[in-house]
C-alpha cells in the first residue's frame, strides 16, 4: 500500500472510531495519525536492514507525538491510538487488525523473556487507558483490556479483563462489535459473585418462609 492509500486508511479508521471528529482535515492534527504513517516507514526499513534509519524516525516521532511504536513492531489494518500520550509498543508485539489502544497503554515486556518478548494483540482487542500489557502471550480477538489493568497471562477470545492483576471475565463468547469503545461499563467479577450470591440468599429465604407457613398452617 502507497502513502494515499494509508493516508486515507486513517482517515477512514479515525473517523469512524472517534466521535468528536468533524471534517477529514482535523486528522491531520491527531498525533495517532503521523505516528502510524511514519510507523509503516520505519517499519518497512526495519525490515530492510536499516535499523538505525528506522529507529531514528521512530525516536523522533515518540518525542513528537508521544507514541513509541518500535518500528520492529508488527502492525495490522485499522490501528487507532485515541489521545496517545504516553503509548508505548514493544520490539516483537503484534497486533492484528482493527485494535484500539487509549492514551497510556505499554504492551511491553516483563525483562525475563528472550526473542518473542512481548505481547500479541488479535483482531479487535482494545486496550483502555493506562492498562499495561506485559509479556510474550496473546489477547484473543474481540477481548477488552479494563482501564488501568495490568495483564500478565494470556486471555482467551471475547473476554474482557479488569484489576491488578488482570482477572478474566468470560461474557458468553458474544462477539464484541468493532465500534463498541467503552470503557466504563466492564464487568466486575467480584461484584458479580457477590451478586449471585445475594440472590441465592434471597432464594433460601423465599424458600424458608414458605416452609414455615406450611408448618403454622398444620
Amino acid at each position: 500500500m502507497g502513502i494515499i492509500g494509508y493516508i486515507k486508511e486513517e482517515i477512514e479508521v479515525i473517523r469512524e472510531r472517534d466521535p468528536a471528529i468533524k471534517s477529514n482535515m482535523e486528522v491531520f492534527l491527531y498525533p495517532t495519525f503521523h505516528a502510524i504513517l511514519r510507523y509503516r516507514f520505519a517499519h518497512r526499513l526495519y525490515r530492510n536492514g536499516h535499523y538505525f534509519w528506522a529507529r531514528w524516525i521512530s525516536q523522533r516521532t515518540a518525542r513528537k507525538t508521544g507514541i513509541e511504536i518500535h518500528p520492529g513492531a508488527t502492525i495490522g489494518k485499522g490501528l487507532f491510538i485515541d489521545h496517545g500520550t504516553g503509548v508505548v509498543i514493544g520490539e516483537t508485539a503484534v497486533l492484528g487488525d482493527n485494535v484500539t489502544l487509549y492514551q497510556g497503554v505499554t504492551l511491553g515486556g516483563t525483562g525475563k523473556e528472550q526473542g518473542k518478548r512481548h505481547p500479541t494483540l488479535e483482531d479487535n482487542v482494545m486496550v483502555s487507558a493506562g492498562a499495561k500489557v506485559l509479556g510474550s502471550f496473546t489477547i484473543g480477538e474481540n477481548s477488552k483490556i479494563g482501564a488501568g489493568s495490568v495483564v500478565l497471562g494470556p486471555v482467551p477470545p471475547n473476554c474482557t479483563v479488569v484489576g491488578i492483576p488482570g482477572r478474566i471475565v468470560k461474557k458468553d463468547s458474544i462477539r464484541i462489535p468493532r465500534n463498541d469503545l467503552d470503557q466504563v461499563n466492564l464487568p466486575d467479577p467480584v461484584l458479580d459473585a457477590i451478586s449471585e450470591l445475594q440472590a441465592e440468599n434471597r432464594k433460601l429465604r423465599e424458600e424458608l418462609d414458605i416452609i414455615k407457613r406450611k408448618q403454622e398452617e398444620l
